[in-house]
């Protein structure tokens, strides 16, 4: 089965392999032991397991594809991989087959910061200005220690495109 992902993943094993945290993404033993928890469920039917394992190892592999593109919060500065997720800048319910694999439609966002994101409480501009919603209470901002006034830095011309989806229909207003 790993041939054939190498295989269909193309140069992009070599490439996520490269960035050095091959052993944080492929061997996690906290996934193994969900897989191992929903492979012995008695409640839930054999084709349903399956499609279980299937999307938690395709969540891995957006979380790669997404650090390929992204490095840390851009946020909070954190880059350790096992305290960060992979958050789709169009939601995944959102998106094309395509779009739900794109690196580019992700961030690596604290889980707070992900929290915020996710539900529209905060966005970025193309230049990375950071957004935020006239409806997120200040003191919020003040507790989580998030500068409204923050740059995180430029995004790429992919990402932006998603980003502008963000503004546009996620960002509250």
């Amino acid at each position: 089965m790993a041939d054939a992902l190498t295989t269909l993943l193309g140069g992009q094993v070599e490439a996520i392999l490269s960035t050095g945290f091959e052993e944080e993404l492929l061997s996690n033993p906290e996934d193994d032991e969900h897989e191992s928890e929903i492979a012995s469920r008695d409640d839930i039917p054999e084709t349903d397991k399956l499609q279980l394992i299937k999307a938690r190892r395709g969540q891995g592999i957006y979380k790669a594809r997404v650090r390929l593109v992204e490095k840390k919060c851009r946020i909070t500065g954190l880059s350790a991989l096992k305290h960060l997720r992979a958050s789709h800048i169009k939601p995944w319910r959102l998106s094309s087959t395509f779009e739900k694999l794109d690196g580019h439609n992700g961030l690596l966002l604290s889980p707070h910061i992900d929290h915020l994101f996710d539900r529209g409480y905060v966005s970025f501009n193309a230049d990375g200005s950071v957004l935020v919603s006239p409806i997120l209470g200040h003191d919020i901002l003040a507790a989580w220690n998030i500068d409204p006034n923050l740059n995180v830095g430029d995004f790429l011309p992919e990402q932006s495109i998603y980003l502008q989806f963000h503004r546009d229909n996620i960002l509250k207003q």
